[in-house]
Parts: structure tokens; C-alpha cells; sequence
């Protein structure tokens, strides 16, 4: 008896400190007319945007690549009052790695900033990997999941190991990353696309806007896939098309149609989950 007091007296001194957060090199500037803070967490960039009138139970999106594309989305959850964050875990593909850095950001978000418990993630292209990779891992943390022309196997991109030309570039840092042969890579079950069931279990809403005629991180090889294997799982999936406006980069990038209806897909299931919650308490 006397070992688990000491244990739970040395828990308790020794767990502030492996969860203290270092924060430096802290910045304010504008982005549009809302308030953007950058600054370095645990020596990651990282940067928070926030609304000017912020919703009382402070719901947020988290991007997790490509931040600065197809903004518009966002600018219409900030003037409803969502904040917007992201934490730069870029060429870590998706890898353990990425995740554990965003479990800390996660726990520093809603710890000291009083975020909401659940958060709507974003994944642009390669930014799939990480949604995905952190959302199977915290499906109870995620209100939903918006993705756009999302790399869902790595095998499709980088690999080019389907119908996409991949990376080879890319391959190369991926397989060091992951610290594997080719060959293990490409035994590696544990893609965006697979192991949903738990994320179904939890009804996690998904949105995919995708080009039909993605040459980089074709469809059929990527979103189709992931969709399909979710829905046989139970769980909630939409895809729509883009199909408006010139398409470039061999289909990967196009306009995005109606981005308020993104933002109501996000809106919805992220404040009406938090309204649920907040009743139940």
C-alpha cells in the first residue's frame, strides 16, 4: 500500500511537468480583420486565428496542411465564431510522430485556451494522412471531418504505385519517415482508408469535395475507397464533385463551389454536438 501512495505522490509531481507546454516566439498580426497569434509550440510554427465574437463553447477548426488554401470556408466559420488553428507537422506524412506533436497541441488548446473538447478537422491532400491518422486515434475528440481531394493511401501518393504518378521525392522522405523498406510500405494496413470502424462507431460525420479527374490523388485509388469502406462500417459520409471552373495541376486543384455549404456542414455538427454535450452536463 505504502508503493502506490508513493506512486500516486510522485504521479503527481512528475505529470505537470511532462505535460508543461513551451511556448516562445510569439507574434501578433492580422489575417483578413480577425486576430492571428503565431508562435512556436514545442519548437513546432504554429498559429491561432480567432473570431471576433467567439461562440461561448469556442468550437474550432484545426487544419492540418496547406493552410493558406481555399480559405474561404474558414473566413465564414470566423464570422460565426469559430476560431481556426494549426500546428506545422509538415514532411511527417501522417506518421506517429505527427500525431503524439498533435495530441500535445490538442491538450494545450483545450487546457489553456478552453477550446471545445471536440474539434472539426481539415485535411487538404496530403493533409488526409493526418486527419485520419489523429481522428481513428481520438474519434470521441472529432465533431466531423472535411477533406478535400485527400490522400487516403500512401501507396496512390506518393507511391505511385496505382494510376497517380506519385512522388518520388516524396516516396523517398516518406519511407524514412516511417522507417520502412518499400516493401513494408506497401504491406502497411493502416491507411486513412482502413480501421474506420471505430471512427463509424462514433458516427463522425466526413465531407469530401473532390475533382473527378484528380490525376495526383485519383479517386478511385483515395476517397472512393475510404467512403465506401466508412458507409459498410455505419458511418456517415458525403462526396461532392467539383466540377465548376478550371481545373489545374492535372485535376487536383479546382474552385470551390458554394464554400458556405462547407462551412454549414462544419457549423452543424460541430455546435449542435457541443449543444448536446453542454445539455447532458
Amino acid at each position: 500500500m505504502k508503493r502506490f501512495y508513493l506512486f500516486l505522490l510522485y504521479g503527481c509531481f512528475v505529470f505537470p511537468v511532462m505535460a508543461q507546454h513551451q511556448l516562445t516566439e510569439e507574434k501578433e498580426s492580422k489575417w483578413r480583420h480577425f486576430q492571428k497569434n503565431e508562435f512556436k509550440f514545442n519548437g513546432y510554427s504554429a498559429w491561432i486565428i480567432s473570431p471576433k465574437k467567439p461562440l461561448p463553447s469556442k468550437p474550432w477548426v484545426w487544419k492540418a496542411y496547406f493552410p493558406d488554401w481555399h480559405v474561404q470556408p474558414d473566413s465564414i466559420l470566423l464570422e460565426r465564431g469559430f476560431h481556426v488553428a494549426y500546428i506545422n507537422t509538415n514532411d511527417l506524412y501522417g506518421h506517429t510522430r505527427a500525431l503524439n506533436i498533435w495530441d500535445e497541441f490538442y491538450q494545450y488548446l483545450i487546457s489553456k485556451k478552453g477550446f471545445a473538447p471536440k474539434v472539426a478537422l481539415e485535411g487538404i491532400s496530403r493533409g488526409g494522412l493526418y486527419v485520419y491518422g489523429w481522428a481513428k486515434r481520438h474519434p470521441d475528440k472529432v465533431s466531423c471531418i472535411y477533406a478535400e481531394a485527400p490522400v487516403c493511401d500512401f501507396k496512390s501518393w506518393p507511391g505511385g504505385k496505382g494510376t497517380s504518378k506519385g512522388s518520388a521525392a516524396d516516396w523517398k522522405k516518406l519511407l524514412e519517415v516511417y522507417g520502412f523498406t518499400e516493401e513494408q510500405a506497401l504491406q502497411y494496413h493502416d491507411q486513412p482508408k482502413d480501421n474506420l470502424d471505430r471512427l463509424a462507431s462514433f458516427k463522425v460525420p466526413i465531407l469530401h469535395v473532390i475533382g473527378l479527374n484528380d490525376g495526383i490523388v485519383p479517386i478511385a485509388e483515395n476517397t472512393l475507397l475510404l467512403v465506401q469502406n466508412y458507409i459498410l462500417k455505419g458511418g456517415p459520409a458525403t462526396i461532392i464533385p467539383m466540377t465548376v471552373g478550371k481545373q489545374t495541376l492535372e485535376g487536383h486543384h479546382f474552385p470551390i463551389e458554394q464554400p458556405t455549404k462547407i462551412a454549414d456542414f462544419i457549423y452543424e455538427n460541430s455546435v449542435s454536438v457541443l449543444n448536446s454535450i453542454n445539455i447532458k452536463q
